[in-house]
């Protein structure tokens, strides 16, 4: 399947958007490596695929290959046959415990295996600070070398809340391999963790050129979304004080001798 849809698919998202790329040759031609990349957009997961020879595996939420009825199966197998595995992400430790091993999984198996971690998507197009435990895990789990990778400019395709894409050429830059072996069997020091993420997300903004914002993106989304709703909250008030003021004015000008 993943065959026919990188013909379909793949072929169909060339034909359109034209992505340019640089750094192709940095990927090997056979035996596992992580892609590490930049997310800026739902489309990354497509884009970067498209441009390979060799299939890519990524992790997704299981609740897309899990809703029932006939939108949930064609879902399911569309996830399925673009390289996407399931990983339940009900419990936070659980749900990361589950994304190494998958990963670890698809590296034993000579694949390549693709990460953001970053974790979620950018909210605003910068760079945020990587999530060590995944990507970090995995690289010295497996001793498999880690390609930092730079999606450019797919998050102006489609941006929230428009429905029909843009037509534009989005980039992709590959970065050379990093070989982390001289810390291997050390996948569970939090400082050499914590240092592996950083070199990696250091060559990720190299190459994409992104302002560099060191906190969790999750932590941005959730400032955001309490911003969002403290200004919607004041918007209420003011609406709701100027209603009250505006029938004062109407009382008092109906009082006798106004």
């Amino acid at each position: 399947m993943y065959g026919a849809m990188k013909v379909t698919l793949g072929g169909s998202l060339k034909l359109a958007f034209r992505p340019w790329v640089e750094g192709l040759e940095n990927v090997p031609a056979e035996g596992p490596a992580i892609l590490a990349s930049n997310h800026l957009s739902f489309s990354d997961s497509f884009f970067l695929p498209a441009v390979l020879d060799r299939k890519v595996t990524f992790i997704a939420k299981a609740e897309y290959f899990t809703t029932p009825g006939v939108k949930g199966r064609l879902t399911a197998a569309f996830f399925k046959g673009v390289g996407q595995l399931p990983v339940d992400r009900s419990g936070a430790r659980g749900a990361g415990e589950a994304a190494i091993r998958s990963g670890i999984e698809v590296l034993e198996r000579g694949e390549l295996f693709g990460i953001y971690p970053e974790g979620t998507r950018s909210p605003d197009g910068r760079l945020y600070r990587g999530k060590p435990g995944g990507l970090a895990r995995v690289a010295l789990a497996t001793g498999a070398p880690v390609i930092p990778v730079a999606m450019i400019d797919t998050e102006k395709i489609q941006p929230p809340g428009k429905v029909v894409p843009k037509l534009m050429r989005p980039g992709i830059r590959i970065g050379r391999p990093l070989d982390f072996s001289r810390y291997q069997g050390m996948e569970h020091d939090r400082f050499v963790l914590r240092a592996v993420t950083d070199e990696v997300m250091y060559e990720i903004m190299k190459l994409s050129g992104q302002e560099y914002v060191d906190m969790y993106a999750t932590a941005m989304k959730r400032q955001l979304a309490e911003a969002a709703k403290a200004e919607k909250e004041d918007r209420k008030a003011a609406k709701s004080a100027l209603a009250h003021a505006a029938k004062e004015q109407a009382d008092e000008e109906k009082r006798p001798g106004s």
